[in-house]
């Protein structure tokens, strides 16, 4: 085969290699002169720094025992576990209050729909980390000290110290009552699959979703009552200077979660607002002629449709929190990235402590990615 530059493809392969041999020789070439530059500075390279005692404590531990006896790799798996924990809270928070206001937005009622209006016309245009600062603030300055803390509900107490709720001790007997739960769950899923197929095949409609809520509360409250009804709580009290017992949400968590929150909901309720009405009135229309009230065609006729414009951006939403989480460290909530500079600034290794860092995030936007394309492809219109 004769081969010539004026070939297009012929020609567009080599331009693709030239480029990817430029491109290698460039990140060779930087790999090199990073390696040389700490060499000769003496700096060590290379993560075994993580094997190391990291010498520092955290404030806050929630999911993983730490000391600061501990190492550098348990520390920082402290800290990813933080950045979890917020934002798997704050999607579900999030998603939760920006579907209400984005139909409230829609709502007849004028008052509603400007208070709503009002909310993400505000809330949108003011940086997340003057909210952020906002939060802290009013926690941790505008809350009185636990000594005089407020106690809106029994056994919960709002102080600068962060919000000390009544925790419920654990018996054998909740084990079983978690697992009833679960199994509740399994079955009415497949009795909303089984509502499905019966209404597509005899087009008679069967309430799954009051059935299945039923059995998946019913089961569990059934297990739970057969034992006994174990419901002991551990309530906080005022020890010192703070609280003992239960569990506490401190400041920092109690900020961030509501920053983040408030913030990406704004947005989710303009991307609910937009996906609704993308929806032709046609469909609301047809669904009033077949007899159902307002409520009843904006979930079984209109929402349904709408997600299929509403998953795409939603999904960088949900990106966007997890990343946005990262501004923890201006609160002094320990995420990975806080507790990552820390590293970094002890062993002086920030080439290694970055990489984890990007890694980190690369990984958990790439995984979050993946499951709502497997979802929007789950629920995309397909052609017969």
């Amino acid at each position: 085969m004769h081969y010539s530059l004026r070939d297009a493809r012929f020609r567009a392969l080599v331009f693709q290699v030239v480029a990817l041999g430029a491109v290698l020789a460039a990140l060779a070439y930087l790999v090199s002169n990073t390696v040389t530059n700490l060499e000769a500075r003496k700096i060590a390279s290379g993560f075994g720094f993580l094997a190391r005692e990291a010498g520092f404590a955290i404030g806050e531990t929630t999911f993983i025992v730490y000391s600061a006896a501990d190492s550098y790799l348990r520390a920082l798996a402290v800290g990813l576990a933080n950045t979890f924990r917020v934002a798997l809270v704050g999607v579900v928070l999030a998603t939760v209050v920006g579907t209400l206001v984005g139909l409230a937005r829609l709502s007849s009622n004028w008052l509603v729909s400007r208070l709503a209006t009002l909310y993400v016309e505000v809330l949108r245009n003011v940086p997340l980390l003057v909210q952020l600062f906002f939060w802290y603030a009013i926690i941790s300055e505008n809350l009185p000290g636990p000594r005089a803390a407020l106690n809106p509900l029994p056994g919960v107490f709002l102080s600068n110290r962060g919000i000390a709720v009544p925790t419920l001790v654990i018996e054998s007997a909740h084990a079983w009552v978690l697992g009833a739960f679960g199994l509740g769950l399994l079955l009415a899923w497949r009795l909303a699959v089984w509502a499905r197929r019966r209404q597509a095949r005899t087009g008679q409609q069967f309430h799954a979703f009051w059935a299945g809520l039923a059995i998946a509360l019913g089961l569990p409250l059934a297990v739970f009552l057969g034992a006994g009804a174990p419901s002991a709580l551990e309530v906080p009290a005022l020890a010192g200077f703070n609280f003992a017992g239960g569990a506490t949400l401190t400041p920092e968590f109690a900020a961030l979660l509501a920053g983040l929150t408030i913030y990406t909901a704004s947005f989710i309720a303009e991307i609910v607002r937009a996906g609704v009405l993308a929806v032709q009135r046609g469909q609301f229309e047809a669904a009033y002629a077949l007899g159902l009230h307002r409520n009843l065609a904006m979930r079984l006729v209109v929402l349904p449709q709408a997600l299929r414009v509403i998953v795409p951006p939603l999904t960088s939403q949900y990106l966007n929190l997890t990343k946005n989480s990262s501004l923890a460290v201006a609160i002094g909530y320990p995420d990975i990235v806080s507790i990552a500079n820390t590293a970094i600034n002890q062993t002086g290794q920030a080439i290694e402590g970055i990489a984890i860092i990007m890694t980190v995030y690369l990984t958990i936007s790439l995984s979050i990615s993946a499951f709502m394309n497997w979802y929007n492809k789950r629920i995309a219109l397909v052609e017969r």
